[in-house]
């Protein structure tokens, strides 16, 4: 097996260029960083950021002077600058270390890359992208790549200072420089001006990189057309020629179809300045410089850094004898470029948006299609990424004769239907591997079999090579796809790489520039085998966007220009779902820019950066009459409200566009995104419908309230017609929050809200008697008084209103308002129960008394506090009052949508035997007052007064101050009479100073006490009444007027306390107080009411 010296499977070309492009990307991302972190440093001036030393007054002077020595190692006479740096070092070394070893590494790349290079020159390894593709885009790669780390290398400004700092620390420490630093500080040297230094360095390479860069004279110019071109030739067009449809798409260059735009323009700019020579003597290398130059006006080296290509070629060549010519070449196109690039590429993007459009609509309706027009597919996703990148790095720097050409505001649309090609390709991959796989065993093994064959030479390497590739296509089958089975023909493409690398250097007994056949069906080969197993990596090949990652103030202003533009914003799903391609931009070599601390600083930047725009004040518009909306005279006119209308729809069809988005290692769902939004801003407008004013105590009606919930419920629910969410989800979330006393976000509801304004606000002003409860209307009313109220009792109380404050609240929301209630309530008894024991001996006295009226009046003289007494048990009737209104409404509530359950209820709470255990009755009469169902004993108020607990009473003696304070009350009553309010109206059916409340507060209480107290409440209640007679009967024998003053009125209390009491009859009434008083007292207040009136 005869070969030359250097055999070519031993120099493995191959694998060194797939390994040193791959590492050549990680060294970019390590300096790209260092450099960012320079410019963070100064920008941001944050001590923390920087580290001490760069920013230490004390080693200013010593990194001044490492800098300007650089790279001379000078230690001895300058003890005085240095002596700082003494003690440092041990840091120094520490937190440079990181740095210093990422320059040492590109040092080694370079020498790797230099030695590869020139093994490929003594190779003499033919080029040609049309042939052996993979080999030579390696090859060119390359060397942009090598290009574009020393340029960026010369880009950090604090290279010479991180480098010198750190060698000089090693000094100190080990007694020597670090054996890499002579030749690393000659290298930072030699590279301060890079591209002149590797214009002298690759002399000895222009041949090869000439061959290479000529080879694209057929490719780059046919790629790089004006849209007038694609658009005659009907590019990417499937229904142009429909009799062709289902024939696939063919090219003898297939790679090179999708090849990127800017890719080629790097190698063809970059590539033709190392190897200058080549266009004063190659018309053909010179017309494609200068169709590169005229065509963009700066390129991207890596990420966001841009090369100026103008003027740095310019400045290179003026410099070079009889470079006159090409000066002046630069300059024409530099002009060309200028005035002419933007508009051909606002046109190209024009043509590629109806194009996408067109091939999404079709593969959509017929996804078969995607087999054999698989290559328009990558073609137009190539084309269209390659426009987008050229106006993201151009918006910002290229002297604009034509702000229009650099401002898109329909790039959303572009990138949009980028998106849905790419969904496309994941959806129906399988459709496309079992199209593929049969191409491969049915057609491709046949022809290369065929090709393979009729070869003069085949040496016995490369035999066996073409053989594998043939019969593993061979072994292809439709059922390896059916059965889910993985492919990967990685092994394959690398072994062609191989046999590219083995065949196209000089004397290879096999040439491949002989057999340009072979190489143009291998490369057709392999984009077959790429769309059975690299589907994902060929979307990310043609379609990456991930440098959006490093435009961020771009990336922003684009997104907030498609929502504002109605025509665009039902394309705007496709900027969050760029932030999936973000992950392909990072490299292993890099591994911390995967730590999401490292992105923190960007952000809060990019954020600090937002313009704050002030809106300028106007004059309040002119109020447009109700009803104005929903006149319509002509169809075609489009009112505010349609836009709107259109507006939403079209976002909600963005938002309904994907079910899900990965970005990094989370799973984004916009429509979860969406809801959970609505529910926030529906939380927010309930709580802002209310209205309530803290300052003035405003609020609004809970009808009004449930009007406006009910329209905003109506308006979310039409939502469901535009995206798929369970807008009930979000009802249910919201609602059941609002009848808590906090939401989830720890913010007060509606339930607190209502719930304090009707404690603090409207109970308090019956307090102080403003306001009357009318048992009659069963609401609270306005009286009148000197200073009118703010708001009317009636409107916030009648029944209505509380059925419409029940419906907001439901029954959690009234539990909490009667919780509060009750916390009220026990507040008052516990007031009476001090005022109880300071009477205690002479209540004591009275219990036994009550036949003896003589002793009774002396006893009575000798109490304290009565009215104080008759006053908090009016407040706790009023209270009791109010809560019987909210139980009411409740149950009508209930009722009306969950009869059968209600019924139930109440059905289980009247067939509660006698006999039954107290705690097992409570706990009826606790599930029957959650239902609004009025019951003998009010569990509530038992809990709240359960939980009074007095130091040092036992609890008999507790018992006592219960009994003594229902006496007490029953020998205050004839103390009402004397009040000049105390009248009874039958009109209202009560009292204008809500006296008649005490009937409710005498009944509940009591049996709320006697339950706790485990006493007879029966028993308590005839001991009230027989006092209350007694004590009402004394001042009907009074002769003073004042003192009788309403005693008819005061009368009807005991026949309300008994017709409220499921305790008492009016039996046991006439046995202590004749009802003759009863009916001759109604009388006289009927006869009083219609004297008055009259």
């Amino acid at each position: 097996m005869s070969r030359s010296v250097l055999q070519p499977s031993q120099q493995k070309l191959a694998e060194k260029l797939t390994i040193l492009n791959d590492r050549g990307v990680g060294m970019l991302t390590r300096l790209y960083n260092i450099k960012k972190q320079g410019q963070v440093w100064k920008a941001c001036g944050d001590p923390k950021a920087k580290p001490s030393y760069l920013i230490d007054k004390n080693l200013e002077s010593a990194v001044k002077f490492i800098v300007r020595k650089f790279p001379a190692v000078e230690t001895r006479n300058n003890n005085q600058q240095l002596a700082q740096l003494q003690k440092e070092k041990s840091e120094i070394l520490k937190n440079l270390a990181l740095y210093y070893f990422t320059f040492v590494d590109v040092m080694e790349f370079k020498d790797h890359v230099c030695e590869l290079l020139n093994t490929i020159d003594v190779c003499q390894v033919f080029f040609d992208i049309t042939v052996n593709f993979d080999l030579t885009k390696n090859y060119l790669d390359l060397i942009i790549t090598y290009t574009t780390l020393m340029i960026l290398l010369s880009r950090i400004e604090e290279r010479k200072a991180i480098i010198g700092l750190y060698n000089y620390a090693h000094e100190m420490t080990h007694g020597a420089s670090d054996r890499e630093y002579p030749r690393l500080g000659q290298m930072i040297v030699d590279y301060e001006n890079p591209l002149k230094k590797m214009m002298e360095e690759f002399v000895p390479h222009s041949k090869s990189l000439s061959d290479a860069l000529i080879s694209l004279q057929m490719v780059y110019p046919r790629r790089n057309l004006s849209a007038d071109q694609w658009r005659n030739a009907q590019l990417l067009s499937l229904i142009s020629a429909p009799s062709t449809m289902l024939n696939p798409a063919q090219s003898d260059t297939m790679p090179c179809e999708y090849l990127s735009l800017d890719a080629m323009e790097k190698w063809i700019i970059f590539g033709f300045i190392l190897c200058h020579g080549i266009l004063n003597t190659d018309a053909t290398a010179l017309n494609l410089w200068k169709l590169a130059l005229q065509s963009s006006s700066c390129l991207s080296l890596f990420r966001d850094e841009v090369f100026h290509i103008h003027k740095a070629a310019e400045d290179l060549f003026v410099n070079i004898r009889g470079y006159n010519k090409r000066i002046n070449d630069i300059r024409e196109c530099k002009e060309a470029a200028v005035s002419h690039a933007g508009s051909m590429h606002r046109e190209r993007r024009k043509f590629l948006r109806s194009a996408l459009k067109e091939l999404a609509t079709v593969l959509s309706d017929q996804p078969g299609l995607l087999g054999p027009k698989a290559l328009f597919v990558f073609m137009a996703l190539s084309f269209a990424r390659d426009e987008i990148i050229w106006l993201l790095r151009h918006a910002d720097n290229m002297p604009k004769k034509s702000a229009d050409d650099f401002i898109d505001k329909h790039i959303a649309e572009l990138i949009f239907y980028m998106e849905e090609l790419r969904a496309h390709v994941r959806k129906y991959g399988p459709v496309m591997q079992r199209y593929y796989v049969q191409y491969l065993s049915g057609f491709d093994a046949v022809v290369l079999n065929e090709l393979v064959q009729n070869l003069s030479v085949c040496p016995e390497d490369e035999s066996i090579i073409m053989s594998s590739f043939v019969n593993t296509m061979t072994s292809l089958s439709v059922k390896q796809v059916e059965d889910g089975e993985v492919f990967d023909f990685r092994g394959m493409r690398l072994d062609w790489f191989r046999l590219q690398a083995y065949t196209s250097v000089s004397k290879a007994s096999l040439s491949l520039a002989d057999h340009r056949e072979l190489g143009k069906m291998m490369n057709t080969i392999i984009f077959h085998t790429k769309m059975v197993d690299s589907l994902v990596e060929m979307l990310v090949e043609t379609s990456d966007l991930s440098i959006f990652c490093f435009y961020s103030r771009a990336f922003e202003k684009m997104f907030q220009q498609c929502l504002e533009l109605p025509s665009q914003s039902r394309y705007s799903i496709a900027f969050p779902l760029l932030c999936t391609h973000f992950m392909s931009c990072t490299h292993e070599l890099c591994p911390e820019e995967l730590l999401p601390k490292h992105c923190a600083k960007t952000i809060s930047q990019a954020v600090n950066k937002k313009s704050k725009k002030q809106t300028g004040k106007k004059g309040e518009p002119e109020r447009e009459k109700p009803g104005v909306e929903s006149m319509r005279k002509n169809r075609l006119v489009v009112t505010n409200l349609d836009k709107l209308h259109t507006a939403l729809s079209e976002l909600c069809f963005s938002i309904n566009y994907v079910p899900n988005m990965v970005v990094w290692e989370h799973t984004f769902t916009p429509r979860e995104y969406l809801t959970s939004h609505l529910e926030i801003r529906f939380t927010k407008s309930i709580v802002g419908m209310t209205m309530y004013n803290q300052a003035t105590q405003e609020i609004a009606k809970p009808s009004e309230l449930l009007t406006s919930v009910r329209a905003y419920m109506t308006v979310l629910q039409s939502i469901e017609n535009y995206v798929q969410i369970d807008i009930t989800r979000v009802f249910n979330n919201v609602l059941l929050q609002q009848t808590q006393h906090l939401d989830s976000h720890g913010e007060p509801t509606i339930t607190s809200l209502y719930t304090n304004w009707y404690l603090e606000t409207l109970l308090r002003q019956v307090s102080n008697g403003h306001i009357a409860y009318f048992p009659a209307m069963k609401a609270f009313v306005n009286l009148p008084t000197e200073n009118e109220l703010t708001f009317n009792a009636e409107e916030y109380s009648d029944i209505s209103e509380m059925r419409s404050l029940s419906e907001l609240l439901g029954p959690y929301g009234m539990k909490f308002l009667s919780e509060s209630l009750m916390w009220h309530i026990s507040s008052q008894v516990a007031e009476l129960k001090k005022l109880v024991v300071e009477n205690v001996d002479v209540l004591t006295q009275m219990r036994t008394s009550f036949d003896k009226p003589d002793q009774m009046a002396a006893l009575f003289k000798r109490l304290s506090s009565v009215d104080s007494v008759l006053k908090r048990m009016t407040i706790i009737g009023v209270i009791l009052s109010f809560r019987s209104l909210a139980q009411e409404a409740l149950r009508d509530v209930l009722s009306y949508h969950i009869p059968f359950l209600v019924s139930s209820i109440e059905d289980f709470k009247d067939h509660i035997p006698r006999e039954t255990d107290m705690k097992v009755a409570m706990n009826v009469y606790e599930l029957s007052s959650a239902a609004g169902l009025p019951c003998e004993i009010d569990p509530a108020l038992v809990v709240a007064l359960s939980s009074q607990k007095s130091e040092n009473i036992s609890p008999e003696e507790e018992y006592k101050i219960a009994c003594l304070l229902m006496v007490f009350v029953a020998v205050s009553l004839p103390t009402l009479a004397s009040n000049v309010m105390s009248q009874y109206s039958p009109a209202i059916e009560g009292h204008c100073n809500n006296i008649h409340c005490l009937a409710k507060a005498i009944n509940q209480i009591a049996a709320a006490l006697f339950t706790i107290h485990k006493g007879s409440i029966e028993d308590r209640l005839k001991e009230f009444l027989a006092l209350a007679s007694s004590s009402l009967l004394k001042i009907g024998q009074e002769t003073d007027k004042t003192t009788t003053r309403n005693r008819e009125s005061v009368y009807l209390l005991l026949d309300m306390i008994v017709q409220e009491s499921p305790f008492l009859t009016m039996d046991l009434l006439e046995s202590c107080f004749p009802y003759v008083l009863l009916r001759n007292a109604y009388h006289a207040v009927y006869k009083q009411s219609v004297t008055s009136s009259a």
